[in-house]
Formats: C-alpha cells, structure tokens, sequence
C-alpha cells in the first residue's frame, strides 16, 4: 500500500523536540531517503581547523566542472559562516568505524578548539585551498564557493553549492570497497509511518552489492 503527503505537515506528526519542523521539513521524515554522511572541513577566524558532520547533499557535473551541492547546511552555523567568509571548504568521506569520533566534533566546538584534534584526526595540508583535509578519509575534495543562497527563503538553512577543484582518491577505491563497511556511510534520518508519525530511530549504514551490471 502506498501513501500520499503533501505540503502540509499531517497532524500525527508531532515534534520530537522544538522546532524540528523548522530545521527539517516533514517530507524528509515521511520518505526517509538515505544521504551519504561526510565531515566538512573549514578554518574559523582565528585559523584552528573547525569540522562539520553533514548529510544532505549530492555531487554532480558536465563538462564544465564538478559541484558539491550541499542543501540543509544550518545558516547559524560555525561552518557556514566560514564558507561565506574564506568561501573555500574540503569534504571528507569517512567510513562508519569513524561515526562516533565525527560526533566528538560536535560535542566540543568553542571557537578556541581544533576540532579535528577532539576527533582524533590527523589534518594534512590540501593542495588548492586553505582548510585541511583529514588524513584518514578515503575520499576529499576540496572546493570553493561557487553560490551560496538560502534554501527556502525563511533564514534557517542554505543551500551551498561548490566547485570541486581537487580530489583526493585511496588507492584501493573500487566497486567492492565502496560497497562494504569500510566505503561511504549513509545517514537514515529517522524515517516515519507517513500516516501514524510513529517512528523515531535514526541509522548509520553502508551500501552493499546486490547485482553488478558489468
């Protein structure tokens, strides 16, 4: 059986917590797709490394470039604001043995602290911009602003769009890696019956093979 949601956030969709239907719309909840979790890598104004956990995102090109486009960036966050300022960032790919020390940077983030260090990270010098890139991500890349602009016009969250300028690969990247425990984790963002609203768990994942196509 399948379900229809509009627009209008249906009633047995109570908050969890304040304002959770501002920062979030209903719909993602209601269709609960997956999005590849990455720590976003920028300088704060005093130059210490300040790290991001971020969803929400796809990465996308042609001809002319490659893009990072990140929707759901918070505008009130440290990482936002040093995009707009600096407007250059590097995103790194982590498998999931690293979720819990992403979630560290989040616990510890004062403007006077290295948040790659909180995590255990080791930041290494990137090529074309000015923030690090993490040592042990399997993938970087790092980009500068390309445009900037709020995301639904009420002041809550961004979308950021970057052009990758550079890429950081391992070696050992291929199909089999990707699709295992040690390739991209994917954030499932606490996906609801889109009738009842009941439905509260979150998951870490990674993608495993199911058919090749070659």
């Amino acid at each position: 059986m399948r379900f229809e949601v509009d627009e209008n956030r249906p009633a047995t969709f109570a908050e969890e917590w304040q304002g959770q239907y501002d920062v979030f719309s209903h719909l993602e909840f209601a269709c609960g797709v997956p999005s590849a979790l990455f720590l976003i890598t920028t300088r704060k104004e005093n130059g210490k490394p300040n790290a991001c956990l971020h969803a929400w995102s796809t990465f996308s090109g042609d001809g002319g470039g490659f893009f990072a486009v990140m929707s759901g960036l918070m505008q009130s966050t440290h990482t936002y604001r040093n995009i707009l300022r600096d407007k250059e960032f590097c995103i790194n790919f982590l498998n999931p043995d690293y979720y819990d020390r992403c979630l560290k940077t989040i616990e510890q983030n004062d403007d006077d602290t290295d948040e790659l260090a909180v995590g255990g990270f080791t930041a290494e010098p990137a090529t074309t911009i000015k923030p690090p890139r993490i040592r042990e991500a399997f993938l970087c890349y790092e980009c500068t602003l390309e445009t900037a602009s709020d995301l639904s016009g009420k002041g809550i969250n961004a979308m950021i769009v970057g052009r990758v300028r550079h890429a950081v690969v391992e070696e050992s990247h291929d199909v089999e890696t990707i699709c295992s425990s040690n390739g991209f984790m994917f954030n499932i963002h606490s996906p609801k019956h889109p009738v009842t609203g009941q439905g509260s768990g979150s998951a870490v994942a990674h993608l495993q093979i199911v058919k090749r196509t070659d």
